[in-house]
């Protein structure tokens, strides 16, 4: 009875592990890992609980690949286990040594299990009966295809790591790198030349979409988190929406009408809040009483925001609208859908909203308060 129980106990582990496996790698969306979404979970709480050093950005950095090293490290080990499990009742009768006597201890059943799943092999120890050699068999196939699968998966994520890191780093450099969307909006379009930056406007738009699906296929991503802020995923995502925000508000119809419903401009914002939506289901909760005290709040800010914005378009040579009260007003409404899902992602990163959005101090504060 417990031989049976503890091959069976065996079987389920190594049958869960090939799941998240499975869900992690082949089937690849956010929120469904098994174990690989609990660990990662688990790792980052750790790393956020270093205690507040100068040098707890830099350790946080760690927090991505130590979670690719332990999920790893924990598919290798389940596997073994588990398939030691299954061996360990046929040691000296379906499994022999063939250089004496069979030990009957479970480390000795973890080691042939552990061989029979790598590319080593176990030479002292040999499967004697039918099962056992369909078992070996087994284990080689899968051991290899989670060795491929694995190193598949870890060139996948750097890969879209980079391509984030990059698209980041590029909004950076062209706001001047400053953070603000003003400034960005003004070097895109200067002087009313719109159709001159309206590829870089699309560009960004087929950028924005592969982040998004890139954290969905990898939600480990979400943990990758740098020192420097303009690589973080909410910084990006606010500068993006902060440029369609004002593209919206603060450009008139007569010379940007075309700009405002052009598809670069529709893609920029929907893609942006879709990449929200799936980090805030994922990784984060916020009800909506918690959203609208955000809201009013820093409705304040979010004018005066608004003010500096116009006068930095100006500067950049853009026409912008001449009436401020509806162009102020319809700011704060968009801002107000998508502000407070970053103020609750920025934090969960570690990063203060300071870091995250720069540009919403650009202008004295009348008391309506930090974007936090």
């Amino acid at each position: 009875m417990f031989r049976a129980l503890e091959q069976a106990v065996g079987a389920i582990l190594m049958l869960l592990v090939l799941a998240d496996v499975f869900l992690t790698v082949l089937y690849a969306r956010a929120g469904f890992g098994i174990i690989s979404q609990q660990l990662a979970t688990l790792t980052w709480r750790f790393f956020r609980a270093i205690p507040m050093t100068k040098h707890r950005a830099a350790l946080l950095s760690y927090c991505g690949p130590t979670i690719l090293v332990l999920l790893v490290l924990i598919w290798s080990v389940l596997l073994a286990v588990g398939a030691g499990l299954i061996i360990h009742p046929e040691l000296g009768s379906g499994i022999g040594n063939s250089s004496g006597d069979t030990p009957k201890d479970f480390i000795t059943a973890l080691f042939i299990g552990g061989s029979s799943l790598s590319i080593v092999g176990s030479s002292n120890f040999a499967p004697h009966s039918a099962a056992m050699k369909m078992l070996f068999l087994l284990n080689a196939i899968v051991g290899t295809s989670v060795i491929s699968l694995t190193l598949t998966y870890l060139m996948q994520v750097y890969s879209a790591l980079r391509e984030r890191n990059t698209f980041g780093l590029k909004l950076h450099a062209a706001s001047g790198e400053t953070g603000d969307a003003a400034k960005l909006l003004a070097r895109l379009f200067p002087d009313d030349q719109f159709s001159s930056g309206y590829n870089n406007l699309s560009e960004f738009a087929a950028e924005m979409a592969r982040m998004k699906e890139a954290h969905h296929f990898y939600p480990v991503l979400f943990y990758f988190r740098f020192e420097q802020s303009y690589y973080a995923v909410s910084r990006t995502t606010l500068l993006v929406l902060d440029v369609v925000a004002l593209i919206k508000a603060a450009l008139p119809d007569e010379t940007a009408g075309w700009a405002k419903k052009s598809a670069a401009v529709e893609q920029l914002s929907s893609v942006s809040l879709m990449l929200l939506s799936t980090l805030q289901r994922t990784f984060i909760r916020r009800s909506p009483e918690r959203q609208r005290e955000h809201t009013a709040r820093n409705a304040e800010d979010w004018r005066l925001r608004y003010s500096a914005a116009l006068h930095e378009l100006r500067r950049g040579g853009l026409t912008v609208v001449e009436n401020d009260v509806r162009g102020v007003e319809a700011y704060i409404d968009m801002r107000s859908g998508w502000d407070p899902l970053i103020a609750s992602l920025a934090p969960t990163m570690a990063y203060s909203m300071d870091e995250i959005d720069p540009a919403i101090h650009a202008a004295p504060s009348t008391g309506g308060g930090p974007s936090t």
